[in-house]
């Protein structure tokens, strides 16, 4: 078994993009999330590229930031905001508009900044045991830094999600149009690539308009703009722990490793 955090492997006109900290509950330090837009990168400028896949090793899809301490904090407030504003909204952003259509498959847990791997993505397949939630309120901050939350399920079940820090289950998932289809755990990867090799066998310019098409529409509606303004406001909580506390409110930070731990 690779130690990689990232794999990366082709099956035909399909990329698989595969998490691999199955140990960590494929929690997402910057060493990882570098890697992982290297693997976006390279499935984005191979021409034989149709179609991508991000899946993850192990139970759960991902728990998250690393909380464990394997990034130390920014200095300040000014280098948080740039880091985040690159590594967390910046990637989000650029692995949406990759111009090929991409699918994600999770299974278990995906816990705030998992849906930051899962929702750029244009569809999304769960398996039956997938769970969503976002507990960022708990540490004080109105939600992880790309807040697709509204988009992704209307405003009153975002805001549900926000406040009580619950969980979304896949079928709830589903019928709310967040998740595509709902697919049994052991038939996951199967169904997803399965799905990958239909897709790859339209014309690649024509998928990528389509693509275009549909994401333009949402920035029109507003999308682009509301996430790059409530990232400021995710700002403001970082802002406030730093003030109050000091960054991290740690009372926030052990309830949010309570989650993850439970959810392992």
């Amino acid at each position: 078994m690779s130690t990689d955090p990232i794999l990366y492997r082709t099956s035909g006109p399909v990329a698989v993009i595969t998490l691999n900290r199955p140990e960590a509950a494929n929690a997402q330090s910057l060493a990882f999330l570098d890697a992982l837009d290297a693997a976006w990168t390279r499935a984005e400028y191979d021409d034989d590229v149709r179609v991508i896949v991000l899946n993850a090793n192990g139970k759960h899809f991902s728990a998250g930031h690393d909380l464990s301490g394997t990034d130390s904090a920014p200095a300040t407030l000014a280098e948080m905001y740039r880091q985040e504003a690159r590594k967390y909204l910046g990637y989000c952003l650029k692995w949406r508009n990759v111009p090929k259509p991409t699918i994600a498959a999770v299974q278990g847990a995906c816990i705030a900044a998992g849906l930051m791997l899962c929702w750029p993505c244009d569809l999304i397949v769960a398996a039956d045991n997938a769970y969503f939630s976002d507990p960022v309120v708990a540490m004080g901050i109105g939600g992880v830094e790309y807040h697709g939350h509204t988009w992704e399920l209307g405003a009153r079940k975002a805001k549900e999600l926000l406040f009580t820090g619950g969980r979304t289950g896949a079928a709830e998932a589903e019928r709310l149009g967040m998740v595509n289809r709902v697919v049994p755990l052991d038939e996951l990867q199967e169904h997803t690539l399965a799905l990958a090799q239909e897709i790859a066998k339209q014309h690649p310019f024509a998928l990528a308009q389509a693509k275009r098409a549909v994401n333009q529409s949402l920035d029109i509606q507003g999308f682009h703009a509301a996430v790059q303004a409530v990232f400021d406001v995710h700002q403001t909580g970082h802002g406030h722990w730093y003030g109050a506390v000091g960054y991290p409110a740690m009372a926030g930070l052990d309830r949010m490793k309570e989650v993850s731990g439970k959810n392992r």
